[in-house]
């Protein structure tokens, strides 16, 4: 059998696009390793749209594992969904996992699109949303080999620990990543990211992906991050997020609106990995 896959990414957040059905888990780590597959950071199966929505979103993780949002997940899904013709000349929207979401589109002079902006609901602190164990998601401590860190945690649809530190270049983000992604008050596991307010209007973040490792960038959790410096009185409501691929747009308000650019890499039809 063939699978056909469209590569792209969002600020170096690279994710592959195949229409449904959705390739099975293993299948979905093959095509994701990045020494003997394709390589990506997750996986996304572009599905039919009812009920007024243009198409769906399934996500899933480098390790094969289903996660419930993300925000350049979705503008890479944008990328090609409008390629196909779906939604109208300036929105798409699309259902996800973590409920519908609705994508303003930025396209070239050729009609392809370069840039989105995706209103992504509201940042939830309530420990049942997000979801999180404990009696409260806010002014956190947890420690590990010696290093306490402070923040909050927050849903955008998925599960974040928002870890305030001095200085991300420093951050031990991949040593401390993948035993804070297992904190046992996160009965889903949480995003974990690390974050420096650099002014009213910036911060810089590094991120431990639950079920990837450390990308390049992850738009959930430039609003998770932005949501908690803003809740600290640390920044005000319009954000630009610096992460190691790029830099995001984040407005904050009843909802968040995440923005940022979108490159598509290539297409490929592969035979499925056995």
């Amino acid at each position: 059998m063939t699978i056909r896959l469209a590569k792209l990414h969002a600020t170096g957040n690279d994710f592959l696009v195949a229409d449904a059905p959705a390739p099975d888990p293993a299948t979905i780590r093959a095509l994701c390793d990045r020494h003997r597959g394709v390589g990506a950071d997750g996986l996304l199966v572009l599905g039919p749209g009812t009920d007024g929505a243009d198409c769906t979103m399934t996500l899933y993780n480098a390790d094969g594992s289903p996660a419930e949002m993300s925000g350049n997940g979705i503008r890479c899904l944008a990328w090609v969904a409008t390629a196909q013709g779906l939604g109208t000349d300036r929105t798409l929207v699309v259902d996800t996992t973590a409920g519908r979401r609705t994508v303003d589109l930025d396209r070239d002079a050729t009609g392809h699109l370069r840039a989105a902006t995706v209103d992504m609901g509201p940042v939830t602190f309530d420990p049942a949303a997000i979801p999180f164990s404990g009696p409260s998601a806010l002014d956190l401590e947890v420690t590990f080999h010696g290093v306490t860190y402070h923040g909050d945690a927050a849903g955008v649809g998925n599960p974040h620990l928002v870890l305030l530190v001095d200085d991300v270049g420093s951050a031990r983000v991949t040593q401390h990543g993948p035993h804070l992604e297992h904190d046992p008050r996160f009965p889903s596991g949480t995003n974990v990211e690390f974050v420096t307010p650099v002014g009213r209007d910036a911060l810089q973040m590094r991120v431990w992906e639950r079920g990837v490792g450390e990308t390049l960038s992850c738009g959930t959790g430039a609003c998770a991050a932005a949501a908690v410096a803003h809740r600290r009185g640390l920044v005000d409501d319009h954000v630009t997020v610096h992460v190691p691929g790029g830099d995001l747009d984040v407005t904050l308000g009843a909802t968040v609106r995440l923005g940022g650019p979108v490159t598509h890499v290539f297409d490929v039809a592969l035979p499925t990995p056995s």
